[in-house]
């Protein structure tokens, strides 16, 4: 079934809202769907995710801020056998505020906030022993960095504030893709190694503990302290699936893997805060019970020689339940829209929109249930430009 060179018509099984994640710290979805286009290739974008995120039962009208992340990505064909790309995302991040007059997560006029943001500058050199296979791998550049506040009862008014510094690491990818051209046909599955980070963080408390009351802390705990945190940014698996189905018309899949049940970030001043509340349960800053399966779904069609447009349905399992207070959504559903816009042969501008229903979730701190979080949602929006040299 010949499709009229379909993939180079409508990529939008790479359109940026059919991976944008609005559950735990996963963002872009780290496509590499850029490196597997045909011959020299770039492209550009811009995320925007707008979420609402409540809880009549602790008077929270809405914690989650707005956020946007850009993307970059760019391809060489440099011979008949060799492709070597490099992809900019920012692959997990936080954006969160509660209000400052709650006294659940609030405290003298100020609310407990999160701001959490990772880079990611991938490399990759791919290897084609002929139009159906492509072998890839290459090393991944990371950074991370966040500032997190956390007021009121909930954290047993500590007062307490984390800074960590910008710290950098070093992972790998690799994957291998399989091709039909004829019939738009592609399959990849990726794999990307988790990232190791031991980062400065500048952490405070507007109380102090006695000397001795901790057996490890025989001078007790200072307001303040500087030291190194451990955050390791968890392994994942990509699978991606495209392929023809009628004339013009292309079906396409993402199923997502993200290691998360393993994740957890242990700030020691938090522990030593926490201990003494609660003997025995160290408090972890952010932590996950369970890992994270994703799924996208979707069919494109191409209406005219510049026109063609998406629809999406999407599947989030979230990260375990209860979540920390600084996330507290499990999982989503999600539908989208998309449509692009052709000039010519070699570029085009793709737009589209994206709901979705976010799952309810009961928030933790430590061992502690705070409360529930219901009936939320959020709208994703996004830009891409792609052009071919």
């Amino acid at each position: 079934m010949k499709l009229n060179k379909i993939y180079t018509a409508i990529l939008l099984s790479t359109l940026p809202l059919s991976v944008v994640q609005a559950a735990g710290l996963d963002r872009s979805g780290q496509s590499i769907s850029a490196f597997l286009q045909p011959g020299n290739y770039a492209e550009a974008g811009i995320t925007v995710l707008d979420a609402e995120v409540k809880s009549k039962k602790l008077n929270v009208d809405d914690m989650a801020k707005s956020y946007y992340f850009p993307s970059a990505a760019v391809k060489v064909q440099a011979t008949d056998n060799i492709s070597l790309g490099f992809i900019y995302d920012q692959p997990y991040g936080a954006e969160a505020e509660y209000d400052t007059t709650s006294l659940i997560f609030g405290s003298d006029g100020e609310g407990t906030s999160v701001n959490v943001k990772t880079e990611n500058l991938t490399a990759l050199i791919g290897y084609q022993p002929n139009e159906n296979w492509n072998f890839y791998a290459g090393p991944i550049w990371q950074t991370v960095e966040a500032d997190i506040k956390l007021r009121g009862a909930a954290y047993g008014n500590t007062g307490y504030n984390v800074e960590v510094e910008k710290e950098q690491a070093w992972g790998w990818i690799a994957g291998l893709a399989y091709q039909i051209p004829e019939i738009a046909l592609k399959a990849a599955i990726t794999y990307r190694s988790e990232i190791q980070h031991d980062a400065r963080a500048n952490q405070s408390s507007n109380i102090s503990i006695p000397a001795g009351l901790l057996p490890h802390l025989p001078a007790g705990v200072p307001t303040s302290r500087t030291d190194s945190v451990d955050a390791t940014t968890p392994q994942s698996v990509n699978l991606d699936f495209q392929t023809g189905i009628a004339k013009d018309t292309l079906a396409f899949a993402n199923v997502r893997w993200v290691h998360w049940s393993q994740f957890a970030v242990k700030p020691s001043l938090l522990g030593d805060l926490s201990e003494i509340q609660d003997p025995g349960n160290r408090q972890n800053l952010i932590d996950y019970s369970d890992d994270q399966w994703s799924a996208n779904l979707g069919v494109g069609h191409k209406f005219t020689s510049k026109w063609s447009g998406s629809v999406t349905l999407g599947y989030d399992s979230g990260a375990g339940n209860p979540v920390t207070t600084l996330g507290p959504v499990e999982g989503y559903w999600s539908v989208g829209l998309g449509g692009q816009y052709s000039p010519a042969e070699n570029y085009f501008i793709q737009a589209g929109v994206k709901y979705f229903w976010l799952g309810d979730a009961q928030a933790q701190t430590g061992s502690t249930i705070v409360g529930d979080f219901e009936d939320n949602h959020a709208m994703g929006y996004g830009l891409k430009i792609g052009y071919r040299f």
